[in-house]
């Protein structure tokens, strides 16, 4: 079997950790996998197997406008026609789109091929960067071969909205052990021995909800003064976020190391994991941190975190999201219980089984057969 899978970029992200170990599982079961993406493959994040190929598909042209101007156009259709080479070339059996904008130019691309095409969402349909893509997202995704969502609500929105009928629901592969990149960032080189950690772990962007965090950290920390708040993370809400801290004069309670590529080390000292995002398609991290054996708390948020967190039996949902005070009470309530953040952080564990990688592979063995595609090697 012969799979394309376009995606912008391979740094570092959800749908780029996803592709690249779907990739990885692939190639070791003698599928040919190549990887295609406009950023440089030297700016790649997550190792591959050594037998995955990489193409660059460069696009020089710049979007310009509200949405997309004359450049956007420019650069969508020369994005459609490289893609559509590559096809012509590789002659894959499946090519598949990871995120919205890439999907539909995928499926654009690959009209008339002989190849299936695959479109994905890796978050929730109605979050969407334009009105430009909903609208060819609207009229391109019924013609996909298949189209994959992380959640049952996902898939009932494009199904009403979208008119998508053919749509499966496959979580994410949850990899353990989960594995170690550069940086290595070492837990007890920003915690003392003996501190309590609240961990957060996320890319420091606006839909993350780190501001939600801080302000509600900053409630609870001086009843809890055995406790520090530590996101682990980069992005450009940095400076805000470190503005906030000294606003609440948090500087010796709140650690901000960065981007860390040794997150398990992270999970497995944390002792309660926190998720404060506005929006979401599924959250790793979240599986991640409750597989480690950490009890959560997490905003009620659209959508992921109710498919993972059985509220109140491993970990807690709080909404409305942005009431910093309902968090805030939600972390205290784990925070200052050590008994019940144990039964909870056992009982968190058993994600790992829900979502283990083996039945996410077999699920994507499933869409290739549905579509009428060959497998091999124990995919389906």
């Amino acid at each position: 079997m012969n799979i394309v899978i376009f995606i912008y970029s391979m740094e570092c992200g959800g749908a780029q950790r996803v592709t690249a170990n779907l990739s990885n599982e692939w190639a070791s079961r003698s599928v040919n996998v190549t990887i295609v993406t406009e950023v440089s493959p030297d700016l790649d994040f997550y190792p591959l197997d050594g037998s995955v190929k990489r193409l660059h598909m460069p696009i020089a042209a710049r979007r310009s406008g509200p949405l997309g101007g004359l450049g956007g156009l420019l650069a969508n259709f020369a994005r459609v026609r490289a893609a559509r080479r590559i096809l012509r070339s590789v002659k894959p059996d499946i090519a598949v789109g990871m995120m919205t904008a890439t999907s539909v130019l995928t499926i654009l691309a690959g009209w008339g091929l002989p190849c299936k095409v695959v479109a994905t969402e890796h978050t929730h349909p109605p979050i969407v960067p334009s009105r430009l893509w909903a609208t060819l997202r609207r009229w391109v995704f019924p013609s996909a071969d298949r189209v994959v969502v992380l959640t049952e609500e996902s898939k009932a929105w494009l199904r009403e909205h979208c008119d998508c009928s053919a749509v499966s629901v496959i979580p994410p592969p949850f990899s353990h052990p989960i594995p170690r990149t550069e940086p290595i960032i070492m837990p007890e080189t920003v915690l003392q021995a003996g501190r309590r950690m609240l961990l957060a772990v996320g890319r420091m962007h606006e839909a993350k909800g780190f501001d939600y965090l801080i302000d509600a950290f900053a409630r609870i920390a001086g009843d809890l003064p055995q406790w520090d708040l530590v996101i682990v993370g980069e992005g450009d809400q940095r400076t805000r976020l470190e503005a906030m801290v000294e606003r609440h004069a948090l500087h010796d309670r709140v650690k901000m190391p960065g981007h860390a590529g040794n997150v398990r080390d992270w999970y497995q000292r944390a002792d309660l994991y926190v998720l404060t995002s506005r929006f979401e398609g599924f959250s790793m991290t979240l599986v991640e941190a409750m597989a480690a054996g950490v009890a959560a708390v997490s905003y009620d948020c659209d959508c992921g975190p109710r498919d993972i967190i059985r509220h109140e039996d491993n970990g807690l949902l709080v909404h409305p999201v942005g009431d910093t005070e309902a968090l805030a009470r939600a972390l205290e309530r784990l925070m200052a219980n050590d008994a019940e953040r144990a039964e909870m952080a056992a009982r968190a564990a058993g994600v790992s089984q829900t979502f283990a990688f083996e039945k996410t592979i077999a699920l994507w063995g499933e869409v290739f057969s549905t579509v009428g595609v060959k497998s091999q090697a124990g995919i389906a």
